[in-house]
């Protein structure tokens, strides 16, 4: 498949996000069911992880909903009500947890504890009590601001206006979720597409004497804000919602390990549609509200919690082609164009085929009848191959021995570590060489985690490319205007705002700007450290080919895969012209700075193993107490954290400058 008719897919996916976020969002005229949504959301977000050079601002990854409607005052959430991960069989828990077991640094042969609850194919609501009355309530809005609509909420029976229990919290947030029960729904279909919608599109109306007609219910789930928080468990605070007279779900129980939650798993989907109530999976919290404490939050989801979603669906379709994705990395990708088939109410006309080692593993051909699961993906996969309806004459399919975009050798990378080759074939050019790399790096480029340059997407660079206006991304800041309005769709307005948007992008911190680069193996945490090392842009560009890039195994994070990829990216002379270029436009900004912590204007490096906490925690947790991490010992160190087997050098110089040697215990107490 043609990697332009991927991007007219995912182009396709993310206007349709946009257009059902407005419909449930500000018009109150949601068409999908919640399920379907969450489809829609998990296809961009699949098709994003397998083509690295897809981004739209517009993605989920970026906004968790719309603007809020005009039609209600805006507010913003004291604590932001976010999205869930999603799994969806044995191997993305199991995944799920070991991420758990690596940031805290515990071992893996523990089962941990988490509290199931269903997770209702309804909206989210958080209802804010000052003193026991409910005194406001505002929808998940974009998950940072949401629609004050208190009094819409007040007509809601299984919502309590007042909670006079002595233990009843002086300030909380009590979250859970709207919906409406199919019998109550049969009743006024003929107003609204499903449930969801009914419970959305009343929510929001105006007039909370019609919304009082509609049978709305409420499950509370959850706090936001929580004032005092003296909890210890998950599983307590729902006891606690059902004594202060708030409705929680009878399926709510507490499991241990991921074997008993896909038992759990399995026996609730064969019993979902017995429920007067729609249900699309079911969510796992850790029920220890320490060890979420800990795990806190990525992007715009907790590490803690995810949701289980019920199985994937699948269908039997022919092979037309086989295509081959270039992406930004130079990962080939292999893509299998199938006849359009309807899997789970879905036109799917394309298939990732994944690697090559697939390919050969299932002999997967051309003009093969295969079978096709969706589980979340954009472009699904295949399962396997009906070979009753296989053609004699079919011929295997062998993967190109040249990149098809620029033609360069292809390799499988050795991994020292697994000792094993990478089951990715590349493309062995670097620098901008190869088109299709080249256009991808470009658009990483102006991404809205690198220079957030509005205005100028995916279309808008492609567009660019083809009229020979950028090649490189310092062109972008040598763009002719004149010769721009005068192409279709644009006008001075237009114009002027993409001169803005690009001028304002200009401005940018270091680690951000290294970060839009797009190195191979430097992702924003890792860009966020050499930033650190090499203090300036100035320093960035007197990198070489003649560079000691050893001085990088300095940096606590920084290993050989990155040196490695340093070292390739910096050796190629037009890398490095792109960088003097740049450094002409660019100026590098201070990050901004939390100062209320209580490691404020304190830096810390961490040497030695630390018990019972990764490195990545303890480094969270600085940061969060507006600390800084250093990655290497110098007059500038504050403090050098000391663990079991640490290293002997940085232990001597840091006594040799004077500089405090602190163990576990003693950061622990500064922390308190």
């Amino acid at each position: 498949m043609k990697e332009n008719e991927i991007k007219k897919i995912y182009k396709k996916k993310i206007n349709q996000l946009i257009k059902h976020n407005q419909l449930y969002f500000q018009k109150n005229k949601p068409n999908i069911s919640d399920a379907d949504y969450d489809k829609l959301k998990r296809e961009i977000f699949e098709l994003e992880i397998k083509y690295k050079y897809l981004n739209d601002k517009n993605s989920p990854r970026f906004s968790l909903g719309f603007a809020p409607s005009k039609h209600f005052k805006k507010e913003k959430h004291r604590i932001p009500m976010l999205s869930l991960s999603n799994t969806f069989d044995r191997n993305d828990l199991e995944n799920f947890q070991k991420k758990i077991f690596n940031f805290l640094n515990i071992k893996n042969n523990i089962d941990l504890e988490y509290s199931v609850e269903p997770k209702i194919d309804g909206i989210s609501a958080s209802l804010t009590y000052l003193n026991g009355k409910l005194t406001y309530g505002l929808s998940r809005g974009d998950g940072k601001e949401g629609e004050l609509i208190t009094e819409n909420l007040k007509t809601i029976s299984d919502i309590p206006k007042e909670v006079t229990d002595s233990d009843f919290p002086d300030d909380i947030d009590i979250r859970g979720e709207v919906f409406i029960k199919n019998n109550d729904f049969q009743k006024i279909e003929d107003k609204f597409a499903n449930p969801r919608n009914a419970a959305s599109g009343s929510l929001r109306q105006k007039n909370p004497e019609e919304v009082k007609k509609i049978p709305l219910n409420f499950i509370a789930y959850t706090y936001g804000y929580f004032k005092n928080n003296k909890f210890k468990k998950q599983s307590e605070l729902i006891k606690s919602l059902k004594k202060w007279g708030f409705k929680t779900s009878e399926y709510n129980s507490v499991i241990k390990g991921v074997d008993n939650l896909i038992k759990n798993h399995e026996k609730f989907e064969k019993n979902r549609f017995k429920l007067d109530y729609d249900v699309d999976g079911l969510v796992y919290k850790l029920n220890d509200f320490s060890l979420q404490e800990r795990l806190g939050f990525v992007a715009n989801a907790p590490r803690w919690a995810t949701a289980h979603k019920f199985s994937a669906e699948n269908a039997f379709s022919k092979v037309v082609d086989i295509a081959i994705q270039v992406g930004r990395t130079g990962a080939l990708t292999p893509v299998a164009k199938i006849k359009p088939v309807n899997v789970g109410g879905v036109i799917v006309s394309n298939a990732t085929l994944h690697n090559e080692d697939e390919i050969k593993r299932k002999d997967i051909r051309i003009g093969d009848t295969v079978k096709i699961e969706r589980a979340g993906d954009v472009i699904p996969h295949v399962i396997s191959v009906d070979l009753s309806k296989r053609n004699k004459q079919s011929k295997k399919y062998f993967f190109p021995k040249q990149c098809p975009s620029c033609g360069s050798k292809i390799i499988k990378e050795y991994n020292s570590q697994t000792k094993k080759y990478d089951a990715v074939k590349r493309c062995t050019s670097e620098g901008y060489i190869c088109e299709k790399m080249a256009i991808e790096k470009i658009k990483h480029f102006v991404s809205k985690e690198a220079l957030n340059i509005d205005g100028l997407g995916k279309k808008v660079v492609e567009k660019f490319w083809d009229l020979k206006l950028i090649r490189l991304p310092q062109h972008i800041f040598e763009l002719n205007y004149d010769k721009i309005e005068k192409l279709d769709g644009w006008g001075k307005l237009s114009v002027s705002n993409l001169n803005y948007a690009i001028n304002k992008s200009k401005k940018i911190t270091l680690d951000k700007f290294i970060f839009s680069l797009g190195i191979r193996h430097i992702g924003k945490e890792n860009a966020k450290l050499i930033s650190y090392y090499i203090k300036n842009i100035q320093n960035l560009t007197i990198i070489s080919s003649n560079y000691n890039f050893d001085n990088f195994l300095n940096i606590d994070g920084i290993g050989e895969t990155q040196i490695n990829s340093l070292k390739k990216f910096f050796s190629n002379k037009t890398n490095a012209e792109v960088i003097k270029k740049l450094s002409k436009f660019i100026n590098i900004i201070k990050d901004d700075i939390n100062l209320d912590g209580k490691l404020n204007n304190k830096t810390f490096m961490i040497t030695g193993k630390l018990s019972g906490v990764s490195r990545a925690e303890v480094k969270s947790l600085i940061e969060k107490n507006s600390g800084k991490i250093l990655s290497s010992v110098t007059k500038k160190l504050n403090y050098l954290i000391v663990g079991d087997k640490p290293t002997t050098r940085k232990v001597t110089l840091a006594k040799d400058l004077k500089i405090q040697v602190v163990n576990q215990k003693e950061f622990e107490k500064m922390l308190n």
